[in-house]
């Protein structure tokens, strides 16, 4: 067997890649710089690739990928990087930002995927009570496991052990002080089915509980997409579907909640629901997207200042990138209280343009790449600070975030406990090309962007402050 591998993205985007040696296994090593992965899916059409570029914070269905820790005045996160310029080796790693010293360290290799280059199995993030960091890694279908690591040390990045190997992708871990880990995550059973375990320590695990597998009459494959998350004994997840399998028709909104960890499952109003869900109208859909001829984009999911629950998402009309498939409507579907109310928040020119939602009281922001960047049609652009002040039912262009920008950033990431100035985290990356991949934050009004260093010389150093 070679002892070589070639980076297979190669021979898509006609770059040079660095020969990888496999004996040189990366886990718990410190990496000289904050460098993201760049990739493209393959999936040409007249506008160029359905998705590609900078996806160090993707996916939207990997979720949270940091998290403010007030004990140590620290934001920890993790995303999918890379060695060095000319790479597309994935690494899963972890860093934070030092809220007191205005610092990074020298971010942590959790693992190494070795001969992955696909950032579906991007990391994510979960603390516990006793401040372990739980880094959930995704894997694809039963050929590549994911896993989920423990640190050694609480708030510490130094170094993880591994707890467990298993089937999972997209994982979504919440964390209870009083019950422990609820872990939202899919399955690859020849079409993306959805479930859930818990676990009081993280080291013990219920079996596994399918959620979700819904098939329409006359199909014979189910499929979903989902962003969850809990609001105090409550855990819950939007969801769309895929008719008969196909994700490029993933269509309708879907709500489903558990007040008692997971043994029952209702609707927003109470109305129980049946596990798994199997049938297009199980009782938990919202929308009939799917009649509408519209496909449906999860970005996030949020809670108003009542508890109640708010999805942002994207609408279009098909999932080939261009303008024959706009406008790509940001929406936000919310509960208040008696109905389920559906807003538009503004347009952008890509299905994977991927930001986040915030709720701070009365005032409600969207951070996001809805400007176009210098790739034209192609996934991410600049970020935009979007505001609403009556419960999304009307929005404003705040702020421009990013301007000029050499690449197209997207997949802004919203913290949990998000504080000042680590407020929102994303990458940038040519969706055109291979090209390097750079990681920024920003503050809360999106007036100060910083940019994580790409190489560095010291243990730990200060970010860099962008010109606006």
């Amino acid at each position: 067997m070679s002892r070589f591998l070639v980076a297979a993205a190669s021979f898509l985007c006609g770059c040079s890649t660095t020969l990888i040696e496999k004996t040189d296994i990366l886990d718990n090593r410190r990496v000289s710089g904050y460098r993201g992965i760049w990739f493209t899916l393959g999936q040409f059409s007249e506008y160029g690739d359905k998705y590609s570029g900078g996806l160090g914070t993707y996916t939207a269905k990997h979720r949270p990928l940091a998290i403010y820790a007030p004990e140590v005045e620290k934001t920890f996160f993790v995303y999918g990087g890379t060695t060095r310029k000319k790479e597309t080796r994935l690494l899963c790693m972890i860093g934070y930002y030092d809220h007191e010293n205005h610092s990074v360290p020298q971010p942590t290799v959790v693992v190494d995927k070795i001969d992955v280059i696909d950032p579906h199995d991007d990391p994510s993030l979960a603390i516990d009570g006793e401040g372990y960091l739980w880094v959930f890694v995704s894997g694809r279908s039963k050929k590549r496991p994911g896993f989920k690591y423990r640190s050694d040390f609480p708030y510490s990045i130094d170094s993880f052990t591994r707890i467990t190997e298993e089937e999972m992708t997209y994982p979504q871990p919440l964390w209870n002080e009083s019950k422990g880990f609820f872990h939202f995550f899919t399955k690859y059973t020849g079409v993306r089915e959805l479930y859930f375990e818990t676990s009081s320590d993280g080291f013990d695990w219920s079996n596994d509980t399918k959620l979700a597998g819904i098939i329409e009459p006359g199909a014979t494959k189910s499929g979903h997409y989902q962003v969850s998350g809990q609001q105090g004994d409550i855990v819950c997840t939007f969801f769309n579907r895929h008719p008969d399998g196909v994700v490029d028709e993933r269509t309708d909104l879907y709500y489903a909640q558990s007040s008692d960890w997971g043994r029952t499952w209702t609707t927003v109003e109470g109305k129980p629901l049946e596990l798994p869900m199997t049938t297009v109208d199980c009782g938990a859909r919202l929308i009939d997207y799917h009649s509408m001829g519209k496909n449906v984009y999860l970005k996030d999911l949020n809670f108003d200042e009542n508890g109640y629950p708010v999805c942002l998402y994207v609408t279009s009309d098909g999932h080939e990138p261009g303008p024959k498939n706009g406008p790509r409507v940001w929406t936000v579907t919310r509960y208040d209280g008696e109905y389920w109310r559906t807003h538009r928040v503004c347009e952008s020119d890509h299905n994977y343009d991927m930001g986040s939602l915030y709720i701070n009281g009365s005032e409600w922001v969207v951070i996001g790449p809805t400007d176009p960047g210098p790739q034209l049609h192609q996934a991410g652009g600049e970020q935009v600070r979007w505001v609403s002040y009556d419960s999304g039912q009307t929005w404003r262009r705040k702020l421009i975030i990013t301007r000029d920008s050499p690449r197209n950033h997207n997949y802004a990431r919203r913290p949990e406990n998000a504080r000042n100035p680590f407020f929102s985290f994303w990458a940038d990356g040519d969706p055109t090309t291979f090209s390097e991949s750079r990681l920024y934050f920003c503050n809360e009004d999106g007036t100060k962007v910083y940019q994580l260093p790409y190489y560095m010389n010291k243990v730990s150093e200060v970010p860099v402050q962008l010109d606006q």
